[in-house]
């Protein structure tokens, strides 16, 4: 960081020192939680410790650095409504990067907790800013599993990266723009997610501010100018409503909130209109006083005397006080037709409910014996799962996220009544998975409402989930295209890649004992050789392939006649081995993608590969119908993506990559033979015990002592098929099986 020195009076300086005292003074004052006298002290120790460690820095606008520390302190003592510890790290956060102190200074001076913190924060500072949206998803995925070791390393972040927002205008330009761009992708999201509305309205305005801003100043002055009408139009509601509201016995304040420049800006977007054209603009407040007992009752009465005023618009009715947001937000939502003849959204609150939507967690959390970590702790858990998961591409796992941030909730109800919360979108796996993960491992169906249903089904709010379960099922690759939550897919992909690591583990040993038959050891020298000889990327990869039948005993015979040919001994001087690639793990299962399919029937087309993006084996893609050059694939972050998808998306085609030697074919088998009590389940569990086997339909008629049964089944490859159809024809009573 650059410090920047500045020649000041001894009158300044004396007045900057009474501006820094007083914002100590400040902080104590403003804090949201009751300080004891020990909370006082370590907030003082940190205090004197910044403002000496500090006391050099000016920051770019010429004031003395403290002042940014103090902000950061304020916000999260007053806004975010943090303890005494948290306070302290705010004070200290740039000390360890920006000064003399290191982090063994900061544990010996204070204690391991505010230690973690600040080294949480140093480290967030530390991250390279620059570089292709890989990069920078990276470096939030690193950010976020700082949330891992103390959960108030990214609210205080938070309240940093506010604060920045607040004095940006000194800064140049471009660093202005990139700075509230990262604001607008990264920091409002969470805290939008963490529940904390006021800072994450104020981080939106403020980006849009930098990023356009003729946009947001034409909004803000249009919102000045209308301010009188405002003020004028909520008398004028209020009016009418009050005596009801008094005859009821109700305490309670009318008051109105202008929707934020960046909310009405989405709106103008969304529905292409200008800023006199959107009709809900502001929204009327009425915030009542209650104990907690009568909350509901209270909010549901003066549902009533609105709407017994005004027409409501039935379906924009949000109940947030039955069915309370993940955040703990809780509030009726009416929209009505109110004077003039304009909708106008009322938002009903008890004055709990409103500190809570104002202060989110900390002020949910106090009205529950003041544990205010518990909520955040919720939040983290759901989110550990993606973060802890090293394979989840970083690109994939940012777009996952704010998916999970932006996307509306749903709510469901387990058998026995319990709600549970989704993101918008979710199926019956995505539920069992968040019921517990081996429900979720275990699924074999799913009852929506009574009805069965398909692991695709997408729930909707107030359906009742059963999930059925068998101890037989585990995960398969389909399921991939049903899970839509981090958590879900997360689990499935682990399970997958668990059940390739087994029968790679069985192909080593059927792979020695056919080698030994050919009077060959296993050993490094021959799995190289035979990683060449099939043109995979590991040896992994040959255990499983060979696990599995695509590599057969017709192909380890033709290996090993090749090594005692000269022909084979020339070439394989000459070959070149595949060259090493850093993001291989050695260790793990690959997949050898070779080909194409396009569609959910996941069908062979002829294509091209696009030569704009070059799209490359593994890549997300998707397919584009030409007029005259048939399909090209296109990756999906392709620099005319955006363009085609937008103007021709009526041509696009969904595509993904695949492993031929495992893609799946359905074949009908035909058994006939002597009927026998038992016949149909002994048939079943043989084709269960098979790996990479599923049967899709399966129908049984007996005449006269004699059966025939008609099995559709789903397989990788050939030569499963075959061995399937000869162990079938072992069982006692059938006579044929064979391919219709």
């Amino acid at each position: 960081m650059l410090h920047y020195f500045y020649f000041m009076t001894e009158v300044e300086i004396a007045e900057e020192n009474k501006l820094i005292a007083q914002g100590y003074k400040d902080l104590l004052k403003i804090s949201y939680q009751t300080l004891t006298d020990e909370d006082k002290k370590l907030i003082r120790k940190a205090f004197d410790i910044a403002v000496e460690a500090h006391a050099p820095q000016r920051r770019k606008s010429g004031e003395a650095y403290i002042f940014h520390p103090i902000a950061v302190a304020k916000i999260v003592a007053k806004e975010i409504g943090l303890d005494a510890t948290a306070i302290a790290a705010a004070l200290l956060h740039d000390v360890v990067e920006d000064t003399e102190y290191s982090l063994n200074d900061i544990e010996r001076l204070f204690n391991p907790t505010i230690a973690r913190i600040v080294d949480g924060l140093t480290k967030i500072a530390h991250l390279k800013k620059d570089g292709d949206i890989s990069t920078q998803a990276e470096n939030f995925r690193k950010m976020l599993l700082t949330l891992n070791e103390d959960v108030r390393v990214i609210i205080i972040k938070i309240a940093d990266r506010l604060h920045n927002m607040q004095t940006m205008d000194s800064m140049p330009d471009y660093k202005q723009v990139k700075i509230a761009s990262e604001t607008l992708y990264i920091y409002a999201p969470i805290a939008h997610r963490l529940g904390l509305y006021n800072i994450k309205t104020e981080l939106e305005d403020l980006g849009l501010k930098y990023t356009e801003p003729e946009v947001y100043s034409d909004i803000q002055n249009s919102i000045k100018e209308s301010k009188e009408e405002q003020d004028r139009y909520i008398k004028e509601f209020s009016d009418i409503i009050d005596d009801s509201l008094n005859k009821e016995g109700l305490e309670y304040t009318i008051y109105g909130r202008h929707k934020s420049v960046f909310s009405i800006r989405r709106k103008m977007l969304k529905q292409g209109v200008s800023f006199d054209e959107v009709y809900d603009k502001f929204a009327i407040r009425i915030v009542f006083r209650s104990d907690r007992a009568n909350e509901k009752f209270l909010a549901w009465k003066v549902y009533s005397v609105v709407t017994d005023h005004f027409r409501p618009n039935p379906v924009r009715l949000r109940d947030w006080i039955s069915s309370p947001k993940s955040t703990g937000y809780e509030a009726l939502h009416i929209t009505v037709m109110g004077p003039d003849g304009k909708w106008v959204e009322v938002q009903i609150r008890s004055e709990r409910m409103h500190e809570v939507a104002e202060k989110g967690y900390a002020a949910h959390y106090k009205y529950k014996q003041g544990n205010q970590e518990d909520g955040l702790e919720e939040w983290l858990n759901r989110l550990q799962d993606a973060l802890e998961n090293p394979e989840v591409n970083a690109v994939d796992f940012v777009e996952q996220f704010k998916l999970n941030l932006y996307s509306k909730e749903i709510f469901v109800f387990t058998p026995k009544g319990d709600l549970k919360s989704l993101p918008k979108g979710s199926t019956p796996l995505d539920f069992a998975f968040a019921i517990h993960t081996e429900v979720g491992m275990r699924t074999r169906g799913a009852r929506v409402n009574g009805k069965l249903v398909p692991l695709s089904h997408e729930l909707k709010s107030g359906d009742q989930v059963d999930i059925i379960t068998s101890e037989n099922q585990k995960p398969t690759k389909n399921w991939l295209d049903y899970a839509t939550t981090a958590r879900a897919r997360s689990k499935i992909k682990s399970a997958l890649k668990e059940d390739q690591t087994l029968i790679a583990d069985e192909g080593k040993v059927v792979l020695a004992r056919k080698l030994k038959s050919q009077k060959i050891n296993l050993d490094n020298n021959v799995v190289n050789e035979m990683v060449n000889f099939f043109k995979l990327k590991t040896s992994q990869d040959l255990f499983y392939r060979v696990g599995t039948g695509v590599i057969d005993n017709k192909a380890i015979k033709e290996y090993a006649s090749s090594r005692s040919n000269a022909l084979y001994s020339f070439i394989k001087n000459k070959i070149r081995k595949p060259k090493s690639n850093p993001d291989l793990d050695k260790q793990e299962v690959t997949e050898n993608y070779d080909d194409i399919v396009f569609g959910k029937e996941q069908v062979q087309l002829d294509y091209t590969l696009s030569k704009c993006c070059n799209p490359i084996p593994g890549d997300s893609v998707f397919g584009f119908t030409t007029v005259s050059e048939g399909i090209k694939v296109h990756k999906n972050n392709c620099p005319n993506a955006i363009s085609l998808q937008s103007k021709f998306a009526y041509r696009i085609i969904s595509a993904k990559w695949i492993d031929s030697t495992q893609r799946e074919h359905k074949a009908d088998l035909i058994l006939t033979g002597i009927d026998r009590l038992g016949l149909v389940q002994e048939v079943t569990q043989v084709i269960s015990e098979f790996m990479s086997v599923n049967i899709k339909s399966i129908s049984f008629s007996s005449d006269d002592g004699i059966f025939k049964g008609e099995i559709t089944v789903v397989v990788t490859n050939k030569k499963i098929l075959q061995t399937l159809m000869q162990n079938l024809n072992k069982i006692n009573g059938i006579d044929k099986v064979t391919r219709s």
